[in-house]
C-alpha cells in the first residue's frame, strides 16, 4: 500500500501561493520553482502548490474545492492570529461534535480548517 506523502492544491500561482503559505505556516518552502512550491509537514506529509495552468492532465475541478485541516491547542488564538493576518473567515470559531474549530480561506478559495478535538472527557471546547 502506497503512504500517502503529499496534499496538493491547485493555484493561480505558485510563487503568490507560496509566500501566503510561508506567512501562514512560518517557514519557507524546501522546492519551490515558477509552477510549483511543496512545504514541508510534521509526519512526514508536505502540502503543494501546483500553477493550475500547468497541470498535468489538466484539472476540471475549480479551484477550492479542498480543504485543509490544522490542529491547534487554541484554536480562537489562531483564528485571531489569521484574522489580524487578514485571511477571509468563513466559518467563525464554533463547538461542534467533533470539538472546536474555525475555517479560513486562502487566496485560491481553498479550505482552511483549524480544530482542537474533543478529548475523551469531552474537553476541547
Amino acid at each position: 500500500m502506497p503512504n500517502l506523502s503529499l496534499i496538493i492544491l491547485y493555484v493561480d500561482s505558485a510563487p503568490a501561493s507560496a509566500e501566503f503559505y510561508t506567512g501562514l505556516l512560518g517557514r519557507t518552502p524546501a522546492e519551490a520553482s515558477p509552477g510549483f512550491a511543496m512545504f514541508p509537514l510534521a509526519g512526514g506529509v508536505g502540502l503543494g502548490l501546483w500553477t493550475r495552468g500547468g497541470v498535468a492532465p489538466p484539472v476540471a475541478a475549480p479551484a477550492g474545492g479542498a480543504e485543509v485541516a490544522f490542529m491547534a491547542a487554541d484554536v480562537d488564538a489562531v483564528h485571531a492570529a489569521w484574522t489580524a493576518r487578514g485571511l477571509t473567515i468563513a466559518q467563525p470559531p464554533t463547538d461542534m461534535e467533533f470539538g472546536r474549530t474555525f475555517v479560513a480561506l486562502d487566496p485560491d478559495g481553498h479550505r482552511l480548517r483549524v480544530f482542537a478535538p474533543l478529548d475523551s472527557a469531552g474537553a476541547g471546547r
